[in-house]
């Protein structure tokens, strides 16, 4: 017995944190994946016997041209709703980084990053996902979907490469997918939320508008992007690595094509896909939750191996104990630079916010940090009564943690 929990610790582990971002570079990927599974401490991800969903494949995806990276069918993961949620439906976009070369994509459709071919056959929904009150709330007999993903480009590019054999399709997955669902019971929904973490975050902020647009207007439709706030900052070596490997990914990939007008109208294509360039512009009503340190953000974009060769922020970056106060200084900048980057969209009534100080990534899917007894709070709410209160309109939330090292709360994440 004690066997087998072991091994299912090992399988929940591996799963929850396979969210994240499976590399910049075949190098990246090893490194991230395998350190981030191998390496966490301290943290229950999940509640007790969560329950396992099988893989739907989108059978008609083919004859649309909607395959993954080596084209594969693509697939999500659904449970029904019953009761009050049974025409509610919550859809949350799996994240998992992005490749920018053909090198990088021709790696990732080895995996279940990039082929159907590789993904599990059932995970388990926790967090948002969950189907019991005492784990979710507000949206535990909803209709809830995990799409998987398998483009590399956030949902977002349409191109292929016949050399390398790489189908960039993210695009025709997320409308095939779309119009599954609706042929599902979707179109019927009365309330529908779209939520995704990381890659799947910034994927909810670019799809926001044309997912309000597949319902009438007397259906209430709201966003919720979690760890998808990336920022186009300066790394610790003045450098723009993140911005550069953006690129790269929107080039390869065909991506400019489908980001938003309002934003490609006076910016390039690069600068759109970054969500401070979109979210002025979103009309549906989103949510943005994010670590004002995002781990995954200090660890890959403001400070990765290319920035700092002689690894001066390695121990920084593994764990935020060990960052020193010029170190912490800088990481303060990157928080200033995101509460400037989020001071209008505030403004609006009809958005939400929830931004803690915390060295953490992707809250949402994670038991113990979307509700439970130790949950992170924002003066008393934790993020998924604050959530619940925004999307059905119970109380204005615009939470903004004080700085470092105030909040006591937090989950953050320390790896070896």
């Amino acid at each position: 017995m004690m066997k087998v929990m072991a091994l299912w610790g090992v399988f929940v582990i591996g799963f929850v944190f396979s969210k994240w971002v499976d590399g910049f570079e075949r190098e990246y990927f090893n490194r991230t994946e395998l350190s981030f599974l191998e390496s966490f401490y301290g943290v229950s991800a999940v509640g007790s016997n969560p329950l396992m969903v099988g893989l739907t494949l989108i059978q008609g995806a083919a004859a649309k041209g909607a395959v993954c990276l080596d084209g594969t069918l693509p697939g999500y993961h659904i449970h029904g709703g019953y009761g009050s949620g049974a025409n509610s439906w919550l859809i949350q976009l799996e994240g998992g980084g992005w490749c920018n070369t053909i090198r990088s994509c021709v790696y990732r459709k080895t995996t279940r990053r990039g082929s159907s071919n590789y993904m599990e056959k059932q995970i388990p929904f926790t967090g948002i996902l969950s189907n019991k009150p005492e784990e979710n709330p507000d949206f535990f007999n909803w209709n809830r979907v995990k799409l998987r993903y398998c483009d590399g480009a956030s949902f977002s590019g349409d191109s292929e490469d016949k050399a390398a054999q790489l189908q960039f399709r993210g695009q025709r997955i997320w409308w095939a997918a779309m119009e599954d669902l609706m042929s599902k019971g979707m179109r019927h929904a009365n309330q529908v939320l779209l939520s995704g973490c990381s890659a799947g975050g910034l994927a909810s902020i670019l799809h926001c508008d044309e997912f309000r647009d597949l319902f009438p207007g007397s259906t209430k439709v709201k966003c919720l992007s979690d760890a998808g706030l990336f920022l186009d900052s300066v790394d610790v070596a003045g450098g723009h690595t993140l911005r550069n490997f953006f690129g790269g990914v929107v080039s390869l990939q065909g991506v400019q094509n489908n980001l938003p007008r309002t934003c490609t109208s006076h910016l390039d294509p690069t600068s759109c896909f970054f969500p401070q360039n979109l979210i002025a512009n979103i009309k549906t009503p989103l949510f943005l939750l994010n670590a004002a340190y995002d781990s995954w953000q200090v660890q890959e974009s403001l400070a990765p191996p290319s920035a700092d060769p002689r690894g001066y922020w390695h121990e920084c970056k593994m764990n935020h104990a060990h960052c020193s106060s010029s170190q912490i200084q800088f990481l303060q900048g990157f928080r200033n630079h995101m509460l400037n980057v989020i001071k209008g969209f505030s403004m609006s009534r009809q958005n939400g916010l929830f931004i803690n100080s915390c060295f953490a990534h992707c809250q949402t899917e994670r038991q113990d940090t979307w509700f439970a007894d130790n949950s992170p709070l924002i003066g008393h709410k934790g993020i998924a009564l604050a959530v619940g209160d925004w999307y059905f309109d119970r109380s204005r939330i615009t939470a903004i943690d004080c700085a470092y090292p105030c909040d006591k709360t937090c989950h953050n994440l320390v790896f070896k």
